[in-house]
């Protein structure tokens, strides 16, 4: 049993990177599935034994994998607000993700957002009423401010364009 989690691990590790409730939880839910009737120390057993092997192996880095996480997320145009919760459900504790989003700067996710999507200095429409509240509403269910959704709505393309390429 002890084989079978660690070439779980490294499998599941060299696929992807995980955080360690991750591994822990896909580690549990296959063990149950593969030895029926396994009892619970057996389990921890098993879930220590692969938490144990992808720290020795160094793919196990809970800090690594926020920070990581964070800059995908805000390149792609996720709030900070968005990027804690979903460090919250990977099971990364609260001091590790607000060391990961320590540095954020919600402004240059709004900007990735809006390109991505269209919006603001990014649409190719003239903008009505309907629209730019429709566009607000899309940043503030994304987790951005008004304060920051306002000024991204605002700007011009050649602001923006500077403001992107200023940023990386």
């Amino acid at each position: 049993m002890l084989s079978w989690a660690r070439n779980s691990t490294v499998y599941r590790l060299s696929r992807r990177m995980m955080s360690e409730r991750e591994l822990a939880d896909a580690i549990r839910r296959k063990a149950k599935q593969k030895f029926e009737d396994i009892p619970e120390e057996d389990l921890q057993v098993l879930v220590a034994a692969a938490l144990e092997c992808g720290r020795v192996f160094g793919c196990l880095d809970d800090k690594a994998y926020a920070e990581t996480k964070v800059r995908s997320g805000v390149r792609t145009g996720r709030s900070r607000r968005m990027l804690q919760r979903k460090l919250h459900e990977k099971g990364i504790d609260s001091d590790t993700a607000a060391t990961a989003l320590e540095d954020i700067d919600d402004f240059h996710a709004a900007l990735a957002y809006v390109r991505r999507r269209g919006f603001g200095p990014y649409r190719r429409d003239i903008a009505d009423d309907k629209r730019i509240v429709r566009e607000l509403s899309s940043l503030a269910r994304n987790g951005f401010s008004q304060e920051v959704s306002r000024r991204v709505i605002g700007l011009n393309r050649d602001e923006a364009d500077e403001m992107m390429a200023s940023a990386h």
